[in-house]
């Protein structure tokens, strides 16, 4: 494990401690504005796709595009200034009354909707494969009812936007079907928090050498309780690890107890609780290799890359399983390693001994560093975010 590493800030604030007044200030200075909506802040979908997005977009200099977030108790106030706004991006916001009234005085001064969706979970067709990749027990009538409300009512807030925004090409392949305008590809990226202490975090142990100290961690954040069946994939491997090899630990951070094959060495493993993600971002950078495990289905497949560059950013060595965005983030053997579901084995025990040779690991994870600082810095995402919102920005 990786030691003496900088302290998590003490005076982070989230990009959400704001008054409302103040984000319609910040809106509504800029040439042209775009209100995004959300159900209430939260430090999954809201930060990657609202949060941090609204932010760089009011930080980039010189951007003639200004934005503010808006939460359910709010969107009745952001009606009454819609006539000043040029779009607004619906994310992942399930139809309700308050919606429809945003709707209706939208379309009534012709302000278009876009729907931003980082999930597959707008159409009802796929709420059994939902329910199934999340490890729902089917036999309760109750999440059939949560689950087929839920994508359904996104449905419904999407069929009134004309255009639609996600994180990759599967996922706009989807919605394309659903909007008249298409779909833009606007990637997650990290914001400027996390970014400037992933810095710190790296450099520090550029600086040590990436010298390490006691038995090789291999971590796995999980961030929700859904994720049983995906650390499965990884389970029997890590244990066949631990079998073999007294010099090796585990971390797993979240909500994630059922340690399946993993359970005969419990004793082994460190549990930390759900945390603030940029404190998250020390605990990754404490491990020698992160593990991001899927199970194969067309929900997971649509997952984006953030669980390998939040880890190349802070320099862990990642080892994933196959889905379209993570094979075009991470080149194989590379900047990390991408397994399949026979190859686990091989692929842990590859990071393991990478860990132990300090040269070799800080040939690979530092450029691998250097990447993820460059193609997903805080401000990377206004340029594809300006352009898939250029065609409905009026002229003032």
């Amino acid at each position: 494990m990786f030691t003496d590493l900088p302290d998590v800030p003490r005076d982070v604030s989230d990009l959400w401690d704001s008054s409302m007044a103040d984000r319609v200030g910040t809106m509504l200075d800029g040439q042209h504005r775009v209100a995004f909506v959300y159900r209430t802040p939260d430090t999954s979908t809201f930060r990657y796709r609202v949060a941090n997005t609204v932010d760089a977009l009011n930080h980039v200099p010189g951007a003639r595009l200004r934005a503010g977030w808006f939460c359910d108790d709010e969107l009745r106030a952001l009606a009454r200034l819609v006539p000043q706004l040029d779009a607004i991006v619906v994310a992942r916001y399930p139809y309700n009354a308050a919606l429809r009234e945003l709707i209706q005085k939208a379309q009534a001064h012709d302000v278009p909707l876009i729907f931003d969706c980082d999930d597959l979970v707008f159409d009802v067709g796929f709420a059994e494969l939902v329910m199934s990749s999340l490890g729902k027990d089917q036999e309760v009538n109750a999440e059939w009812d949560v689950w087929f409300a839920y994508m359904g009512r996104l449905n419904a807030s999407l069929a009134a936007c004309r255009g639609a925004m996600t994180t990759n090409s599967l996922l706009a392949s989807r919605l394309s079907a659903y909007v008249e305008d298409g779909t833009a590809i606007v990637p997650n990226v990290m914001n400027r928090t996390q970014q400037d202490y992933s810095r710190e975090l790296l450099d520090a142990k550029v600086a040590a050498g990436f010298r390490r100290e006691g038995p090789v961690t291999i971590g796995y954040f999980s961030g929700t309780p859904s994720h049983v069946r995906d650390f499965a994939v990884a389970s029997t491997s890590l244990a066949r690890l631990l079998d073999e090899d007294d010099d090796v630990s585990v971390r797993i951070v979240g909500y994630l107890d059922d340690l399946g094959a993993l359970e005969p060495h419990r004793e082994r493993v460190e549990f930390q609780k759900f945390m603030h993600y940029v404190e998250l971002q020390r605990s990754i950078a404490e491990v020698e290799v992160n593990i991001a495990p899927l199970s194969h289905t067309a929900f997971n497949i649509c997952k984006s890359d953030l669980k390998f560059f939040e880890a190349a950013a802070v320099g862990t060595w990642t080892v994933a399983s196959h889905t379209p965005s993570l094979d075009e983030a991470i080149e194989d053997g590379v900047t990390g390693r991408l397994a399949k579901a026979h190859e686990w084995d091989a692929a842990l025990r590859e990071g393991v001994e990478l860990a132990r040779d300090r040269q070799a690991y800080a040939a690979r994870v530092a450029p691998a560093a250097e990447k993820a600082h460059a193609r997903w810095a805080w401000d990377s995402v206004a340029e594809p975010l300006t352009r898939a919102l250029e065609p409905y920005l009026r002229a003032r």
